[in-house]
């Protein structure tokens, strides 16, 4: 595969990082503002851009996703079975309900305004953001791990490598139940930016890359990464996230310590980021493709042990990086 290895020169590490495990870092839609969500309880908001912790707040157990609405509010949950609306500005909170046991997963539906949250109890909650209620709840085959949400889709990836999709106007029922095309534990799950397939991360080092529609399903693969071998033994790494730059190409974050970036399309890997201090646990880039947000964090894949600070890296992305190369290149 034909491969760059990327610079540190534009990347820096983010000021006031959380003091415990990162489950997830993600971009506000349209912003460089920046929020993690962190097993000390803790949810912070940076300015990615500035290097700047701008505000917090705080659940009574771990948090283990976050997302936004815009730059006003944030919706988080987790340990503590409750969903979470801030409001940055006026300091408030409200707690719009509870699942029976942790919720794993989040996503907000801007043009939809619905938030869904996806549990441990095995079923999706519904929440109608304006009415700050839940307006469905969705029975699902095993525990949510991992949840994406499109302008048209919704999808959940759960335990025993289900994955169940919906199309947003019809909540109902699912679209489609498929089984992930990976043979062990999905840990991932994310849409394509054009809405025409999905691509799945196992524990087991692969991706796979499906297609929604029978004609493009034909050309689904699945590829080995986040593999090495060291010193005569062959190592293979948990995948553990995959996030989609705005043209569609996407990298991926494993328990390595690496960030690879690939073209989907071309079936290459475009660059590998220099080796971060421990496990990649969550990536995320901005809206306008411009940053990359990479959670250094370890994911407990070797069991409890001494290891590296929890950091999150800032990169400022290069063309070079995720730009499709020309044939022959």
């Amino acid at each position: 595969m034909a491969q760059m290895e990327a610079s540190r020169t534009h990347e820096f590490e983010l000021q006031q990082p959380p003091s415990d495990g990162i489950s997830r870092v993600r971009f506000v839609r349209d912003s460089h503002l920046l929020l993690t969500s962190s097993w000390d309880g803790g949810v912070r908001l940076y300015d990615a851009a500035q290097n700047q912790l701008k505000d917090q707040y705080s659940h009574k157990a771990a948090v283990l996703d976050v997302t936004s609405a815009g730059r006003s509010h944030a919706f988080s949950a987790g340990m503590d079975r409750r969903v979470v609306m801030h409001d940055w500005t006026t300091q408030t909170e409200s707690i719009f309900g509870t699942h029976e046991k942790a919720v794993r997963c989040l996503e907000y539906s801007e043009p939809q305004g619905l938030l869904f949250s996806g549990s441990w109890d095995s079923t999706v909650q519904v929440w109608d953001v304006s009415a700050r209620q839940c307006v469905q709840s969705i029975a699902l085959p095993d525990k949510a791990y991992t949840m994406d949400v499109s302008a048209s889709r919704l999808i959940v990836g759960c335990a025993d490598r289900q994955i169940w999709v919906w199309d947003l106007r019809n909540l109902n029922a699912p679209s489609e139940k498929r089984q992930s095309s990976l043979k062990f534990q999905t840990r991932c799950v994310k849409l394509f930016p054009d809405d025409t397939g999905y691509a799945t991360a196992s524990i087991e080092g692969r991706v796979a890359i499906d297609y929604f529609s029978a004609e493009q399903q034909d050309r689904k693969y699945a590829f080995k990464c986040h593999r090495a071998t060291i010193d005569g033994v062959h190592t293979v790494w948990p995948v553990n996230c995959i996030a989609f730059h705005p043209i569609g190409t996407f990298a991926t974050g494993g328990c390595d310590g690496y960030v690879n970036v690939w073209d989907g399309q071309n079936k290459k890997r475009l660059c590998q980021f220099h080796k971060y201090p421990t496990s990649i646990a969550s990536l995320d880039f901005s809206s306008d493709g411009q940053y990359l947000a990479i959670a250094s964090s370890y994911t407990f894949e070797e069991g409890e042990r001494d290891h590296p600070l929890d950091q999150v890296f800032v990169r400022q992305v290069a063309e070079a990086e995720v730009k499709p190369k020309a044939r022959g290149q």
